[in-house]
């Protein structure tokens, strides 16, 4: 559980980074790196919510 986190930390940072390039450099490439972050953040947090359900049941 705790390297999950960590994953999702780390490419919730590399959203931020991503994002705000795009949104305040103007960078476009970036835009498309902040959405493939949105997608494994999307994966990982679905993960998460999986793992935390079957820790509760214990």
């Amino acid at each position: 559980m705790k390297d999950l986190i960590e994953k999702i930390n780390a490419e919730f940072e590399t959203f931020k980074t991503e994002s705000e390039s795009l949104t305040e450099k103007g960078v476009k490439a970036a835009g498309a790196r902040a959405r493939k972050a949105t997608l494994e953040l999307e994966k990982l947090l679905k993960e998460f919510r999986k793992v935390s359900v079957e820790e509760s049941k214990k």
